[in-house]
């Protein structure tokens, strides 16, 4: 058929690969440090990828191509999600964290060490500056501390193993949990390590990824916490399949929040 699609001048490619990374279907690939149109029926002729190309080396053209296929093109998205989240963690770091070169940065792991004081878990605080002889909070109110133990969080990009899951408490939340709920770092991610998602938003099953977790690290605990609308089932399913896949018995609780932030099932 004759229809709308990208062509690619390779004379005027620089080679930079930003044509490559704004093609949400993967129609551009770099080859031998050009890019390529490698999948016609990937290409749906919208040119998301002309803006983003410095040189002016793409255009879109009407020529003979096969037909724009979008289930598989949802498919080769859906099988690379569950690619990386399967290889979501890279080497540690001697530091304790991945350094960022050759991945995303944002899956650089870490670890905070979270210190008690008077029985409350909080951030380590940086030493006063020569300038100022007040501390940070005066009143006698606290400024609340994050209880976040650890980086990533997202169940996408946590890694399957890593030295943090080594007997943790394992909190799996639905995002929009730690909106809805005021005090959901003090009472519900004090002393746990965190991982969130959302199964409306994720085109995948988090099932798989969570009984590996759950195989290959010493988790003490699971608490699910998710939100009384429909679609955060998926997350409590996903965590109860995990669980009874993972052939180990662990302590396992679900807490439901409602919409204007109240445990209502627990």
């Amino acid at each position: 058929m004759k229809r709308k699609i990208v062509e690619i001048d390779e004379t005027k490619c620089t080679g930079c690969g930003l044509c490559a990374n704004a093609c949400h279907e993967g129609a551009i690939a770099m080859v031998d440090g050009k890019a390529k149109l490698v999948k016609d029926d990937y290409c749906d002729g919208m040119g998301d990828c002309l803006p983003e190309c410095p040189a002016g080396a793409i255009r879109i053209v009407e020529r003979e191509a096969a037909a724009y296929d979008e289930k598989a093109v949802q498919e080769r998205k859906a099988a690379k999600m569950q690619e990386q989240m399967k290889s979501g963690g890279m080497a540690l770091h001697p530091e304790g964290h991945t350094p960022p070169h050759g991945g995303c940065p944002g899956k650089a792991m870490r670890t905070f060490n979270r210190v008690e004081e008077n029985g409350r878990a909080v951030a380590p605080r940086p030493p006063l500056s020569a300038a100022s002889s007040m501390p940070p909070c005066q009143g006698g109110t606290a400024t609340p501390q994050s209880q976040l133990a650890q980086w990533p969080c997202q169940i996408r990009l946590v890694p399957v193993k890593a030295p943090f899951f080594q007997g943790a408490k394992l909190l799996i939340a639905a995002d929009c949990t730690a909106y809805a709920y005021a005090a959901f770092h003090q009472e519900f991610m004090r002393g746990k390590v965190t991982i969130v998602g959302c199964p409306k938003l994720d085109p995948v099953d988090y099932s798989e990824k969570l009984t590996e977790i759950l195989r290959e690290n010493d988790i003490k605990s699971v608490t699910i916490v998710r939100m009384e609308v429909p679609c955060c089932g998926g997350l409590e399913m996903a965590a109860k399949k995990a669980l009874q896949a993972s052939g180990k018995f662990i302590p396992w609780q679900v807490v439901t929040l409602s919409l204007d932030g109240k445990i209502i099932d627990s």
